[in-house]
């Protein structure tokens, strides 16, 4: 990952541990990975069983992991960094 924005200038890690809050966003999206499939082997199958649900998740958590892991970190920067359109349309902010 780049230091910072190759079009902008903007830091991408603007401050120490910056990131820590994305892991509630993570969380978020795991969670509802889990009633998803919770709610869809429970239409599925009579008995939904704690093997079913751990392999399930296990499965499909590690398979959408880079996806989650970048969505979140995304979805956490732009909460605090308001996107100014692209490159073309903006400047080069003064980086130190």
């Amino acid at each position: 990952m780049h230091k910072n924005c190759p079009c902008c200038g903007q830091a991408f890690e603007p401050e120490v541990g910056y990131y820590y809050g994305a892991m509630y966003v993570s969380f978020a999206f795991n969670v509802a990975i889990f009633l998803a499939g919770f709610f869809i082997l429970y239409k599925l199958v009579e008995e939904v069983t704690v093997v079913m649900m751990m392999g399930l998740m296990a499965v499909t958590v590690v398979a959408l992991l880079p996806i989650i892991f970048r969505l979140s970190r995304v979805l956490w920067i732009n909460i605090f960094v308001r996107y100014e359109g692209p490159c073309s349309h903006i400047s080069k902010k003064h980086t130190s």
